[in-house]
């Protein structure tokens, strides 16, 4: 079995003992109630390179002495820094001590931005299997036709998904992403963090309807997947 924490914004912990992983681990600065130094993983899966979504990566692999999971040119940049990365792209997979990892089509950019924009390649999803059971986090995208085929190929037990809007899925493209997923469960995510990603989930849960279970999960709570 495998349990998944929503800790804010994109950022999510998968946990199957004795292995967790955490994704998009934008924590310092918003309103997640971990600390970057209480968290222990194996590995950082970082779907693209804002801000939002790198966050506390750096910090975190170097206290855990963890491998850092993302597209080739995310990874070289954060390798710069002084963590030791896993590269891949979209469509790759890779079957690690902790788990199986796949990259999937994101649509959104990636950079990181700071006194320079450092472009850091294509920005992505991932697929995960710990524990006998397959997690799909989106990562920052907009709705894509590749959601069907994804959906089609793997049997999802828990996904989660952008639905503030703006610079991400909002409600409506989100539930039509959820259909074409067909998950069992999905989570909202990437909502309320700052002005102008505000979302509805009980209109998103209206508009899943019954195609999957809509679990809204507050930051540090946790499902099973």
């Amino acid at each position: 079995m495998a349990r998944a924490t929503y800790l804010g914004h994109a950022a999510v912990r998968i946990e199957s003992a004795p292995h967790a992983v955490i994704i998009d681990p934008f924590l310092t600065g918003q309103r997640s109630p971990v600390r970057p130094e209480d968290l222990r993983v194996d590995a950082v899966l970082v779907t693209h390179g804002h801000g939002d979504h790198v966050g506390d990566t750096v910090a975190i692999a170097q206290a855990n002495s963890a491998w850092v999971v993302a597209p080739s040119e995310l990874a070289g940049w954060l390798a710069r820094q002084g963590v030791k990365t896993h590269a891949m792209h979209i469509g790759g997979a890779h079957q690690f001590d902790f788990g199986w990892v796949k990259l999937t089509p994101a649509l959104h950019g990636s950079a990181a931005m700071g006194e320079s924009t450092v472009y850091t390649g294509n920005p992505c999803g991932f697929l995960v299997r710990m524990g006998g059971r397959l997690i799909y986090h989106a990562g920052d995208t907009g709705l894509s036709a590749e959601m069907e085929l994804i959906g089609r190929r793997n049997e999802i037990h828990l996904a989660f998904v952008p639905v503030g809007d703006n610079y991400t899925m909002g409600v409506d493209d989100a539930a039509e992403a959820v259909r074409m997923l067909r998950p069992r469960r999905v989570v909202p995510m990437h909502f309320g963090t700052f002005p102008g990603i505000e979302a509805d989930t009980d209109a998103f849960a209206r508009a899943v309807g019954p195609a999957a279970e809509v679990v809204v999960l507050q930051p540090g709570e946790t499902t099973e997947a």
